[in-house]
């Protein structure tokens, strides 16, 4: 199915683990329609670049997210969450590019080999963060470090 003109639900709910785990990752009906807004933010996101965007993680069903590590209050786990490559440019690049568009988000987290574009129902907090992984969890700096 088509959310929009370059991008599927199929590949906004895509999960290899889910796969290989044999996870129900089927989004439900609300979740549908806030993986449309994302995909809408996706094309803005095409656009600014002038390249294809690769979706690496979308939509995570509970069991999906709490499989793969995900934080218990993800945007992945309503839909509002995406973690994004673009092939030709580096993750800092992207985020860069998207911190600098007036794209509105509700969170840009450069993640060093991908960026996270979180979007909310509520007000958008404009958070831009850069994410460090390490032996003791992941820790958050304002910007893009």
């Amino acid at each position: 199915m088509n959310l929009s003109e370059h991008f599927t639900l199929e590949e906004l709910v895509a999960s290899q683990l889910a796969a290989r785990q044999r996870i129900d990752n089927r989004p439900t009906p609300v979740v549908v329609e806030n993986l449309r807004r994302v995909a809408g933010v996706l094309e803005q996101i095409r656009a600014l670049v002038g390249k294809p965007v690769m979706v690496s993680s979308g939509y995570r069903s509970p069991a999906l997210n709490k499989a793969v590590g995900g934080a218990p209050a993800s945007g992945h786990l309503d839909g509002l969450a995406v973690d994004i490559t673009v092939p030709g440019m580096t993750a800092r690049e992207l985020a860069a590019a998207i911190r600098h568009s007036g794209i509105v988000l509700d969170q840009l987290i450069y993640e060093g080999d991908w960026v996270h574009v979180g979007l909310t129902n509520g007000k958008p907090r404009r958070q831009v963060l850069t994410a460090r992984f390490g032996p003791g969890g992941t820790t958050y700096s304002q910007g893009i470090v």
